[in-house]
């Protein structure tokens, strides 16, 4: 044994170390429930009595060296790592990180789903893959009507039934399906149609449809709701008018359109002379509608209504070119950073 504690000691006395990790290498090595003076200790009490003191005075000795070893190479590391530092000035702020901008159409989103639900309307949401049903059929899309025809769609090939929803429309369906009137919700989300991607059309784009059903549901009511919608969204001066459309899930059926806010109506080439600019759809919902989705239409009447996010966007912003939206080109998204 003395053999192997002389071979320790010298071990001690010669070991080096140049960082913290190995000054904890030394620590586990040495001086750790499972080190080297732990197990000579374990051995300790199978030495004859006659070599205990020798033995012991040994053994203490090492454990002396090894604890003032392992300080002092504590101290001489973190002098060390001290140095290193030279002279850098620990007080000073740190590299700024740039913090990103709020994309503008999260921001228009936001702001329309904030006008509405300031008058009652929840915000319910639904899958962007839907099926035939709840996409086209329940919405008085009839096998091979011309209709259909409106909007290019995206059809999954192995099962034509399955495709990526053309409009937010699909999601008024399911909650008809599952709640009682009344019903106020709009449904924001992104919706897919096969288009040729150019500076007015992509072939994503983004919706906020709105639903209202209730017992006395009139036009006049969705008037007064979309003319509410436009003054808080564009400003108290902005008129609206609505002209008569065609929409196979609503009877009767409307475009609205807007004041031109560049132009204050006078005309200009935003609003091509006219003083007015189209910003949405709109309509009683048809009665087949409602009893699609196993609503009584006979006591339940309803309004919807359907914007693009991007077509508010680029009226708000004046922005001509609705690419833009998805390049995420730094320099056109930091011009919103203010609308945060």
């Amino acid at each position: 044994m003395l053999q192997i504690i002389e071979k320790l000691l010298s071990e001690v006395e010669n070991f080096k170390a140049e960082n913290k990790e190995q000054v904890e290498e030394f620590r586990l090595k040495y001086l750790s429930k499972k080190g080297e003076l732990s197990k000579i200790f374990d051995e300790f009490r199978m030495v004859p009595n006659e070599q205990k003191k020798e033995i012991g005075q040994k053994i203490n000795f090492l454990k002396q060296t090894a604890q003032a070893k392992f300080e002092a190479l504590q101290k001489n590391t973190a002098s060390t790592e001290n140095d290193s530092l030279g002279n850098i000035d620990i007080t000073l702020p740190g590299n700024p990180v740039e913090l990103g901008s709020h994309h503008p159409i999260s921001i228009v989103r936001n702001e329309i789903i904030d006008i509405f639900s300031r008058i009652g309307f929840t915000v319910e949401e639904g899958p962007e893959v839907e099926d035939d049903w709840h996409v086209f059929s329940a919405l008085n899309f009839p096998p091979e009507h011309p209709a259909r025809d409106m909007q290019d769609t995206f059809f999954i090939e192995k099962n034509p039934d399955i495709l990526l929803r053309t409009h937010t429309s699909s999601v008024q369906t399911r909650v008809m399906e599952h709640t009682q009137p009344p019903i106020r919700s709009i449904f924001p989300g992104r919706v897919f149609r096969n288009e040729a991607i150019s500076a007015r059309a992509h072939c994503i784009f983004h919706q906020v449809e709105g639903l209202y059903v209730d017992t006395n549901v009139s036009f006049a009511d969705l008037k007064q709701t979309l003319l509410y919608f436009a003054k808080e969204m564009f400003g108290n001066h902005t008129q609206i008018r609505l002209r008569p459309s065609y929409f196979p899930f609503t009877e009767p059926s409307a475009e609205m359109d807007i004041s031109c806010s560049i132009c204050g109506g006078k005309g200009c080439s935003v609003c091509k002379g006219t003083g007015w600019l189209e910003i949405l759809g709109c309509g009683m919902v048809d009665p087949n509608v409602l009893t699609n989705c196993n609503i009584d239409a006979s006591k339940y009447t309803g309004f919807a209504f359907g914007m693009g996010v991007e077509r508010i966007a680029m009226l708000k912003y004046q922005v001509k070119d609705i690419r833009l939206f998805f390049k995420n080109d730094t320099r056109f998204l930091k011009q919103f950073e203010a609308a945060k």
